[in-house]
């Protein structure tokens, strides 16, 4: 129990290993319910969804125990994208939503999200209380108040209705052929269903899960696959999610794929000129384009800049009151329709841009011309700190002394795996190159 449990996106890891286990699974439920218990109530609820990921099970029962021996009722979602459980722990007056996904990552890897009574994700703060009743002892409900557990059958039906709110009124999709990319995740079914039931002649790909297969070669961390399948079937667009469904690329007809910061850019600027886009800013990470920046001020708009993790995000949007932001991954927050960065309400955000302006999503896809930017990803062993050492420091400060002002180094270590990404952004790409591989060798020398 000395190693802290939340990440920068909940509790993730290898499954069936510390901390993706039944017990610490079983023992986050019993604290969650502990911590939500509302005194002098005698009805709490929590709604579990998760992705396709065989260890879901195995982690929903653990998590279904510990939750009703502390007498919370649980409402078993089944497969369902991470931002229909902020909607529906909203929408059904839960006390807590979970989501058990490790989004992006491979299908050996596990999550467990939590959101309050709001829809949106816990704060840090919260998070280090539940940590604490998870490392003490957690005292059960009376056997009279022990919880019940039920599943419901209508939640992805709901989220899908609820889905299709957010296109504009009035407006069809039809004449419109698009593939989407479920990464044989969480939207397996509700992506698709959205998308034909708005008029769409819908190409699925990514949709047989299997346990196994969530992200493996499909999916926004591999948006090739959707773009070929965009090219073998002449479509119009591609929406490629990943294993959770709130991230999002979006691939043209041609076959190049736009990230998170060219929708963002393209989100705000058109609400912008609708008068919807709140506070004249958007809000991005650190890790967010230099060249989106100057997108934004050349419209008199300006890019917030948070740490890393869409929570960071959200936190800021909720604190000064604006509806746009994300990440350049592809998680895209539009608080006026989500609590949480939804990939399938940004795709039929682009595609309602595409049906208003009657342009090919070739000519709306690229927005700004980006500053060349490098990342790269260094594995290190259990207990090393590469980024401590002198060495792997006395090369950050050379880089960033050779850049001197024209571009920018960005080191970190990842939240959810055991990573530290080396990002770099500069006009010469001769010195991005060799500053980004200078740091890369001595992390990996002291990795």
């Amino acid at each position: 129990m000395s190693r802290k449990l939340f990440g920068t996106d909940g509790v993730r890891g290898r499954a069936n290993s510390y901390p993706m286990t039944a017990e610490m699974a079983l023992r986050l439920g019993a604290a969650a319910g502990r911590y939500f218990r509302r005194k002098g109530e005698d009805h709490h609820r929590v709604v579990i969804g998760k992705d396709t990921r065989l260890s879901g099970y195995m982690l929903e029962n653990a998590l279904t125990a510990g939750l009703t021996s502390t007498g919370m009722n649980v409402l078993l979602l089944g497969p369902v994208p991470t931002p229909a459980v902020g909607f529906l722990t909203r929408s059904m007056r839960a006390d807590v939503g979970i989501m058990i996904s490790a989004s992006h990552n491979p299908a050996a890897d596990n999550g467990i999200k939590f959101f309050g009574p709001d829809g949106f994700k816990l704060s840090d703060e919260a998070e280090a209380e539940i940590e604490a009743i998870v490392a003490g002892d957690i005292a059960p409900a009376q056997p009279q108040n022990i919880g019940r557990a039920k599943r419901i059958d209508d939640g992805r039906g709901r989220y899908v209705e609820y889905a299709k709110t957010t296109f504009p009124a009035g407006h069809r999709l039809d004449g419109l052929k698009v593939v989407v990319d479920c990464a044989n995740g969480a939207a397996y079914r509700a992506a698709p269903d959205v998308l034909w039931e708005l008029g769409a002649e819908v190409i699925p790909l990514g949709v047989t899960p299997n346990g196994h297969n969530i992200n493996d070669g499909v999916g926004s961390t591999h948006p090739e696959a959707c773009a070929r399948a965009v090219l073998e079937h002449g479509a119009d667009l591609g929406i490629s999610l990943d294993g959770d469904a709130d991230r999002v690329m979006i691939i043209d007809e041609k076959g190049q794929v736009a990230d998170g910061d060219q929708i963002m850019a393209l989100l705000a600027g058109r609400w912008a000129e609708q008068g919807r886009l709140r506070g004249g800013a958007l809000v991005a990470t650190v890790m967010s384009n230099l060249g989106l920046e100057r997108f934004l001020q050349g419209r008199g708009l300006r890019l917030e800049r948070t740490a890393v993790g869409d929570r960071y995000v959200v936190e800021r949007m909720r604190a000064e009151g604006f509806n746009l932001g994300g990440e350049q991954s592809g998680h895209i927050v539009m608080t006026d329709y989500a609590t949480t960065g939804d990939g399938l309400i940004a795709g039929l955000q682009f595609l309602a841009a595409l049906s208003d302006s009657g342009r090919k999503a070739s000519e709306l896809v690229a927005q700004f011309d980006p500053v060349p930017q490098m990342l790269k990803n260094v594995r290190y062993a259990a207990g090393a700190d590469p980024l401590s050492t002198e060495a792997v420091k006395a090369e950050i400060a050379r880089a960033e002394a050779r850049l001197n002002g024209s571009g920018r180094v960005l080191i970190r270590k990842s939240g959810t795996e055991p990573l530290i990404r080396v990002m770099a952004e500069a006009e010469d790409e001769i010195a991005l190159r060799e500053v980004v591989e200078g740091i890369v060798a001595a992390v990996e020398r002291a990795a």
